[in-house]
């Protein structure tokens, strides 16, 4: 007995390191897999204030669902000549397009002096459609396209989400296929794409 004494002690010791230890590492990353704090329109529509006027009208319909098709697109763009554009079609059923959007948050407020950012919500209802921008607010406007009209003379394929880049002259320039994943790579596309 007095020989197991010392193994028993050892196993109980070694037990307890690895039960704080094993806690201890949860712990983290529970940290690590917390929500990241709701987005805030009315601080990035701030932050956003100073832009040209043509960018200011687009901050100043953040997050709403615009109707008109076509021509009112169209007129929007004829409104944005000499800036780049980035179009993002979206759907509220589509999962990615719900992943993506925080990075749209992020970069439209960073790169919104300078940059045009329009949403195309294609092949939806206006009601889900609408709950989507009230739980996902973003610093610009959404153009309703439920029949894909706009994203057919946009040439934007038809699976979701797509990013389309029109350069300052309103030619496209780039379209990404799929989410983007972080900030850095939506950045990214437009300063090797829209660059002046």
């Amino acid at each position: 007995m007095k020989r197991a004494l010392p193994w028993i002690l050892g196993v109980l010791i070694l037990t307890a390191v690895l039960v704080v230890g094993l806690s201890q590492a949860g712990g983290d990353d529970e940290q690590e897999a917390a929500p990241a704090a709701p987005f805030d329109l009315e601080a990035a529509r701030r932050e956003l204030a100073g832009s040209p006027q043509s960018l200011a009208k687009l901050h100043d319909q953040s997050a709403q669902l615009l109707d008109g098709g076509v021509a009112a697109f169209e007129r929007r763009l004829a409104q944005l000549e000499g800036t780049p554009v980035v179009i993002n079609k979206w759907a509220s059923w589509c999962g990615p397009c719900r992943a993506e959007f925080p990075v749209f948050q992020q970069v439209a407020t960073e790169r919104g002096k300078e940059v045009a950012f329009l949403g195309l919500n294609s092949g939806d209802s206006t009601q889900p459609a609408r709950e989507f921008l009230a739980e996902y607010p973003i610093p610009f406007p959404s153009y309703r396209d439920p029949d894909e009209k706009i994203a057919r003379r946009l040439k934007a394929p038809a699976n979701y989400p797509i990013t389309v880049f029109l350069d300052a002259r309103g030619e496209t320039a780039f379209i990404h296929q799929g989410p983007y994943e972080n900030r850095q790579d939506l950045a990214a596309d437009i300063d090797r794409y829209l660059a002046a």
